[in-house]
């Protein structure tokens, strides 16, 4: 019996019935949901990091500045408010107002993804709503982890079915383990993909043999797979995945969009020896040094980087130092 099947079949049961009785029961968005058509999310999107001015305030000209630089490069669109824009430090009405930026300065032909997942259903759905209104052109809905022990794959099935039933735009999973604790379940995957309104995954997990099976079987269902990180981007374009979600993109965009390029010709040569290179700089912005790193690596490349909102702490200079020699000994600086 085929994977999707064999361990899908309750949870598909739980989606329809979700369905069935979510209908007449949404609320608050104006919109009706699930009648979008579906994204063509293939490309390569930065995940921004939020700029804050010394006094850890939003400064939003300074977004709007890297914004104007971002826009000579190829991008499909940008993801404000994901992981690399220290989305949990933001006050409601400062996410609000960073889509509303971002969607003033971005050019109509740019996707604007914008992060939603909150840790209740309701929560969750109130602010998919205020994004959509923000003009987002998608949510994109990390996994609640807070009580991650009662985050069964039912129950997450549930959560994404409400809240994608209730959306005014496309729902984007994401599962970011090392951030959560917690990978969305194969099977929730799986049975989500079915959902009209649901069109595809951010997996920043950096398993290849589950993005794999994740474009396998969801072939008949339009969903499009995301790798999340620039460190298994090859690897996942070459199993099948549409495009990259990707925090280094912030600092080298032009060559991840690049690395895509060549995977779509079948330069696959050429496209291992640019992987290559974008190994250790990728590790250094995320695992290593994190959202400091890749805020002070962007400085280095004309973006404006500033600090993080505390509890988050600037590098110390012998780590700055290090992070620089990352990028210089692979060939960037």
């Amino acid at each position: 019996m085929a994977l999707g099947t064999r361990i899908a079949s309750p949870l598909q049961l739980a989606l329809a019935a979700l369905h069935r009785a979510a209908r007449g029961q949404r609320r608050g968005l104006s919109a009706t949901p699930g009648t979008q058509p579906k994204l063509d999310l293939r490309g390569i999107f930065p995940p921004l990091t939020t700029p804050f001015s010394p006094m850890q305030e939003v400064d939003y000209a300074q977004l709007e500045g890297n914004l104007r630089r971002y826009a000579s490069i190829p991008f499909r669109g940008l993801v404000v408010l994901g992981s690399s824009g220290e989305y949990p430090y933001l006050a409601p009405r400062e996410r609000q107002e960073l889509v509303s930026c971002a969607r003033r300065a971005l050019p109509r032909d740019r996707l604007l993804l914008a992060g939603s997942g909150c840790e209740s259903t309701r929560a969750t759905i109130e602010l998919t709503g205020s994004m959509a209104e923000a003009g987002a052109d998608a949510a994109l809905v990390v996994t609640p982890c807070y009580y991650r022990g009662a985050m069964s794959s039912t129950a997450l099935v549930r959560h994404y079915t409400e809240v994608a039933d209730a959306s005014p735009i496309p729902v984007v999973l994401y599962s970011v383990p090392a951030n959560t604790g917690l990978e969305l379940p194969l099977e929730a995957v799986l049975a989500l993909a079915q959902h009209p309104n649901i069109i595809g995954i951010k997996d920043s997990g950096g398993d290849i043999t589950r993005v794999g099976l994740i474009v396998h079987k969801t072939q008949q269902d339009d969903f499009q797979v995301l790798a999340g990180s620039a460190g298994f981007l090859l690897a996942s374009y070459a199993v099948g995945a549409s495009g990259g979600i990707c925090a280094l993109a912030n600092v080298l965009g032009a060559p991840l969009c690049q690395l895509e390029h060549l995977c779509r010709q079948g330069s696959w040569q050429e496209a291992r020896n640019l992987q290559q290179r974008l190994l250790e700089p990728n590790a250094a912005v995320t695992r290593r040094f994190g959202i400091p790193g890749l805020k002070k690596a962007m400085e280095w490349f004309g973006y404006y980087g500033g600090p993080c909102r505390a509890p988050l702490a600037p590098l110390s200079p012998a780590q700055v130092e290090e992070l620089r020699g990352t990028f210089s000994a692979n060939g960037w600086l």
